[in-house]
């Protein structure tokens, strides 16, 4: 497995990374034991990095988690995502970032995955009623009692990121960044690689919008509720994505892979994070880690699937309002 180094002052990590949403029943019914194989499996072929988030299930994502890892915790890096609110029903009613916030989430954290420390924590989005230096400065305090190794965010802006970075080391900012979804290009990557700051990329695949065969979105699926998954929306993107697998095809690899690969080859500062619940779909992902591509081939998929070609928002509109990254 190849490596790569978060940040200026991060981990070196795996250069593609396991999110593990996926696992919590965020997509449908999620089988539990396919699930922790597929974190072992992931683990085996020296994937070390896992993202997770508190609120993925209530807590349950991180208690799977801790019982795939356990007796290896030395093996990976746990990517932790704070501060989202869900009711009983699973609904999300804010964010809270709060300095004691922090301290109450990250031990709560700590418990469920039996560990003493997470190597990367992050707010889960900008709290609109909290000063980013309030959140970081109360992240970096647990840095120095040893809970915390490093600081990352998620979601953010290029002013955001500035002020965290001005109060402590960012080592990465996740953010969705993939060919349906560029917005990331538009003034952010250049502010992280001013400051030395990787970019953990989720929604490669979209979620599961780039693939071979046609997705089909269930009644308990959350994706249903989405711009890009619905109607006309639909239709036009599994346009783009056969268009896609055209190339993929030429080239002797799926277009899951040539989805991966491309985001990873847009720098060393990049490192995918593959959401699967299934071993299967785990090692073809892996397999993207070994795959390039030329300049001719670059200029294809730029030309298929050029900067905003993705037909709808990548999230309902109460929820692009939390995105401090799109304002």
């Amino acid at each position: 497995m190849q490596k790569r180094q978060l940040g200026a002052t991060g981990p070196v990590v795996s250069a593609i990374g396991l999110g593990c949403m996926g696992m919590s029943n965020a997509y449908g019914p999620a089988d539990r034991e396919e699930s922790i194989a597929t974190i072992h499996a992931a683990m085996d072929a020296g994937v070390t990095l896992l993202d997770t988030g508190d609120f993925y299930g209530q807590g349950h994502n991180e208690l799977l988690i801790s019982e795939a890892i356990k007796g290896r915790r030395d093996e990976v890096q746990l990517s932790v995502k704070f501060g989202g609110m869900r009711d009983a029903s699973g609904a999300f009613i804010g964010f809270d970032t709060r300095p004691q916030a922090v301290a109450n989430f990250l031990a709560y954290s700590l418990q469920r995955l039996g560990t003493d420390h997470i190597d990367i924590y992050r707010p889960a989005r900008l709290d609109p009623d909290v000063p980013i230096e309030d959140t970081v400065g109360a992240i970096a305090e647990q840095v120095e009692k040893g809970y915390v190794r490093h600081i990352g965010l998620s979601e953010v802006g290029a002013e955001t990121i500035r002020r965290a970075h001005a109060v402590h080391p960012i080592v990465d900012l996740q953010i969705e960044y993939g060919l349906l979804e560029r917005g990331v290009e538009r003034e952010i990557l250049q502010t992280t690689r001013e400051l030395g700051i990787s970019i953990t990329a989720y929604g490669v695949l979209s979620r599961g919008l780039i693939s071979a065969t046609p997705l089909t979105v269930g009644d308990d699926d959350w994706r249903g509720h989405t711009p890009r998954f619905q109607g006309d929306n639909l239709a036009r993107n599994q346009a783009l994505v056969a268009k896609l697998n055209e190339i993929a095809q030429a080239k002797d690899i799926t277009v899951a892979q040539l989805a991966i690969a491309w985001v990873a080859a847009r720098g060393e500062d990049v490192v995918p994070l593959v959401g699967t619940t299934k071993r299967a779909r785990l090692k073809e992902a892996i397999g993207a880690v070994d795959v390039t591509f030329t300049e001719r081939e670059l200029q294809e998929i730029e030309a298929v699937v050029p900067v905003g070609a993705a037909a709808g928002t990548r999230y309902p509109a109460a929820m692009m309002a939390f995105l401090d990254s799109e304002r």
